[in-house]
């Protein structure tokens, strides 16, 4: 039962001119940085147990916090890493996947997970090495371009 419903079909910003919501907005970040694939068959399997779960996080997360522009999405990309790294999080490769298209460089990546090894610990940096080799494609982005 997919009981998340506001604007889910693609995020996309009111036709009438009027702001859009916290959902809209998160929605549609969601979907540019994840991508319509993953946001899809995450609202696929929405349940009545998850769905206000779900609302409250494209709110929050995606609408409030990576909506936000104090950060530029790489950097908020390398921050995020970072943190589900050091905690060993299962979210990582989605987020790992996901940096190519906020334009972290191999470069920028090999830095970040070694300040999580010198901050969270080598077992940590390692595991988060071994799923960045599994899931970004080697020379995904360049420092000088920031481009694929």
């Amino acid at each position: 039962m997919n009981d998340v419903s506001e604007s889910d079909t693609k995020g996309s910003e009111p036709l009438d001119g009027s702001e859009p919501s916290l959902y809209e907005r998160g929605m549609r970040v969601r979907r540019e940085v994840l991508g319509d694939a993953h946001v899809d068959r995450s609202l696929a399997n929405v349940t009545p147990l998850d769905a206000g779960f779900q609302k409250w996080i494209t709110e929050s997360a995606w609408g409030t916090l990576w909506a936000d522009d104090t950060f530029d999405r790489r950097t908020r990309s390398l921050i995020t890493i970072a943190i589900l790294a050091a905690l060993g999080r299962e979210e990582l490769e989605l987020h790992l996947r996901a940096s190519v298209g906020t334009g972290v460089s191999d470069e920028e990546m090999a830095q970040v997970l070694m300040h999580v090894a010198i901050y969270a610990g080598v077992p940590a940096a390692n595991a988060a090495i071994a799923a960045a080799k599994q899931v970004r494609p080697p020379g995904a982005t360049t420092t000088e371009t920031g481009q694929p």
